[in-house]
């Protein structure tokens, strides 16, 4: 269950509390950014989809997170160790008390995944940039490519606690069998089977095409706006709820190719309806396709 973090609650913002949502003070505004650059308690972390684009030219004071190289184990398919993580973040001028602002392309996609992996070591001080890059950039605010030098910091890791926001295969296997709620993130055509990646995408990474039995399909950027920013509560609700019928007590778990696209819904419905149990699976179909004997549907209602 998300709860509200006294250290967060000074950069919440009015514009934000007006959208409803349970945790306005998980994001922060392109405003509030702007008038906090030289903020010494704060670090700005840039993740993209395109790995290229913070060369191009970032938000001054924004260091970049690669989300395969920096939150990914090299060997094994996990995320990085807690000594790993502690040494990311010590590089990055970055200690418990830090406020990290997570910003980002597409709608903020790879920043919520940057977040939520923090939140797998239970890192509290993380908020979003609502907009992301894209609202940054409409609005024509300053970009730059010097890169930032912040002091080392004597960050200590915890263990990671997957549990609380992760789903693994088996857990999966028998969150479907029990009937429990599933939301299946990634576009229509991967839902119903006629493609195996994003469009526009290599069809590649899986045998099979589908989704898992008992799915309802929400294309993740359902919950953005054209600006990138995430539509209000009220909007959300008529989407999750009205439309496929979730309710705030379920107990959910969204997945998509490998769990990048599902962390933005996980954070939509976790900090902005204040779902109580959601968990990510980010094994997702890259696993659930290959997987011996894991039962699949195709076609459907997307």
């Amino acid at each position: 269950m998300a709860t509200r973090s006294k250290a967060l609650d000074p950069v919440a913002d009015n514009s934000l509390a007006a959208k409803g949502y349970a945790h306005p003070e998980v994001l922060v505004t392109t405003e509030w950014l702007a008038a906090h650059l030289d903020d010494p308690s704060i670090r700005i972390i840039e993740s993209d989809e395109d790995i290229l684009l913070y060369d191009t030219g970032h938000i001054p004071g924004a260091q970049k997170i690669d989300w395969h190289q920096d939150l990914n184990d090299a060997v094994q398919r996990d995320y990085v160790s807690s000594e790993q993580f502690e040494k990311l973040l010590r590089a990055k001028g970055i200690d418990k008390n830090t406020t990290v602002v997570f910003y980002g392309d597409k709608n903020n996609w790879w920043a919520a995944y940057a977040f939520w992996v923090f939140k797998l070591f239970g890192f509290e001080n993380a908020r979003l940039l609502d907009g992301g890059r894209i609202k940054w950039e409409q609005e024509d605010r300053p970009f730059t490519t010097d890169v930032p030098r912040y002091a080392s910091t004597s960050y200590k890791a915890p263990a990671r606690s997957d549990e609380r926001i992760r789903a693994f295969f088996h857990e999966v296997r028998a969150h479907s069998d029990s009937g429990k709620k599933l939301i299946d993130v990634r576009s229509p055509d991967e839902f119903t089977g006629a493609k195996i990646h994003m469009p526009d995408y290599p069809q590649e990474g899986t045998l099979r095409g589908g989704h898992i039995k008992g799915a309802k399909s929400v294309p993740w950027a359902r919950a953005a706006n054209p600006d990138g920013t995430f539509k209000d509560s009220q909007s959300l609700r008529a989407i999750y709820e009205t439309e496929k019928g979730l309710r705030k007590t379920d107990d959910i778990i969204a997945y998509c190719r490998i769990g990048e696209r599902s962390s933005h819904t996980w954070f939509v419905l976790t900090y902005l309806l204040g779902y109580e149990s959601v968990r990510n699976y980010d094994g997702s179909w890259t696993e659930w396709g290959n997987a011996v004997r894991a039962p699949i549907e195709k076609g459907g209602e997307a």
